[in-house]
């Protein structure tokens, strides 16, 4: 009899990042913000104009604009543009580039915003493949001695029993396909597809049985398949234009010696010619005439958009005037400054032409209470029990400072509770942890008074 033992799913520890509690932009049926909702506090106008944008985007009719989020440092910019790639999901791609990524020693500034472009558009593949699709109750890699390396072993063959509603199958499968299954890891209880042409492996989700109430599950939870183990299926694949670019550029070497040695080198990033996108924009075009492939516009959101010089707005606007042109977020904290490669000053350092093609959503300060509510969520999220007397304490030291300085105030206070023998964060932890960490206020402050003490 064999055993095997299953690892539980009912929690999975992640990494916690800094906006890992925005969920979606919290808007009821009709269109209105709740004031807490989805991870976020407050910014109810700007919440439902981005409400209205992701409307905008889902019936198609948001072609050749692009959205400016303008508002002070910390004030939610970066959170309600990944708030709106919630909105729309997985399934629409969401490209996120900062400003000064285009500058690069080996590619030119419009070969990268190009490829950014290309990133955000996606293509909807569909085909008519005959597949082994269940939920995977065994799997066992079986070994033999190879003959070539002494006393080590190489996976002869998988033996691979799938479930479905209908009945199970247990299946020998190549040893090639051995390794898709490591890459998508899969593990008892997950449903899988393998097609069986290719051999190539698609990991689904986990079955729904295994699904518990904890918010942070990583997985996605999809019902056991019904029909047959073995059976024809539409099989979509979602791709961008730039995945086919690199597909087309680079193809795959021979197996000589040669060609394995080049494959280990590391990659120099180079330029894909306007020919070569030219020739798969045609094939695409034909796929979609066919009704085999669907193009889904995305979202290339665009942060610190001020660090782009004047060559790169001059590319956005011809950009933007493309009849596959994913929609373009901005955003920015700047107000009137240099448009960078000139000396004209501009609002938000953006050329007037280009800030008349923007619709601009404004991002307000967020209030003492608003700050104590964020810090909450925040606190919640990273596991540190605190106080609201703790959390007032915050709140009024993000008066002097910022939000961000506030947040980041919360791991080392939680630390010097737990040093302190507390259960929770109290008032004492947040003064001293502030004590301890200086914000750019209080450091330029210091640089003022002791210049003379610093290299300068």
């Amino acid at each position: 009899m064999k055993i095997e033992q299953v690892q539980s799913t009912s929690y999975k520890k992640q990494r916690v990042a800094i906006h890992s509690h925005v969920k979606g932009l919290g808007l009821g049926p009709d269109g209105v913000a709740t004031p807490i909702s989805a991870g976020f506090v407050g910014q109810e106008q700007a919440r439902e104009a981005a409400g209205v944008v992701v409307e905008l985007i889902r019936s198609k009719k948001m072609a050749g604009r692009a959205l400016l989020l303008a508002g002070a440092p910390a004030t939610g910019k970066t959170a309600l543009a990944l708030g709106i790639a919630r909105e729309l999901g997985q399934k629409v791609p969401f490209c996120p580039l900062n400003g000064s990524e285009v500058y690069s020693s080996e590619v030119k500034k419009t070969e990268i915003l190009m490829e950014n472009f290309r990133r955000a558009i996606g293509i909807r593949v569909k085909e008519m493949k005959e597949v082994y699709e269940g939920e995977v109750t065994e799997w066992t890699p079986e070994e033999t001695e190879d003959p070539l390396e002494g006393y080590g072993k190489k996976v002869s063959h998988v033996i691979l029993s799938l479930k479905t509603a209908k009945g199970s199958k247990q299946l020998k499968l190549d040893p090639s396909i051995y390794e898709n299954l490591v890459k998508e890891k899969v593990s008892l209880g997950d449903i899988i597809y393998i097609d069986a042409n290719s051999g190539s492996v698609k990991r689904l989700g986990r079955n729904e049985s295994y699904a518990k109430e904890h918010d942070l599950e990583a997985d996605e939870y999809v019902p056991l398949p019904k029909g047959d183990v073995h059976k024809k299926r539409e099989v979509i694949q979602d791709l961008t234009l730039h995945d086919l670019d690199v597909a087309n550029a680079r193809p795959q070497g021979g197996k000589d010696v040669h060609s394995l040695l080049n494959s280990l080198r590391t990659p120099k990033k180079s330029e894909i010619t306007d020919k070569l996108r030219m020739e798969v924009n045609q094939i695409v075009s034909g796929f979609i005439e066919r009704g085999v492939a669907e193009l889904i516009p995305g979202v290339l959101f665009i942060d610190e958009v001020h660090m782009l010089d004047i060559e790169c707005f001059s590319y956005l606007n011809r950009a933007l005037e493309s009849n596959i042109a994913p929609i373009v977020i901005f955003a920015t904290n700047r107000g009137m400054t240099e448009i960078r490669g000139t000396d004209i000053r501009g609002p938000h350092g953006l050329p007037v032409d280009l800030l008349d093609r923007c619709m601009i959503i404004r991002t307000q300060p967020y209030t003492l209470e608003e700050v104590s509510q964020i810090l909450s969520i925040r606190a919640k999220l990273e596991g540190i029990p605190v106080t609201e007397e703790s959390l007032k304490a915050l709140a009024e030291i993000s008066s002097r400072t910022s939000l961000r300085y506030t947040v980041q105030l919360l791991t080392p206070a939680g630390i010097l509770s737990k040093v302190a023998g507390r259960e929770q964060v109290t008032e004492e932890d947040v003064k001293e942890a502030d004590v301890l960490f200086f914000d750019a206020k209080q450091s330029a402050h210091m640089l003022a008074e002791q210049g003379d003490k610093f290299i300068t």
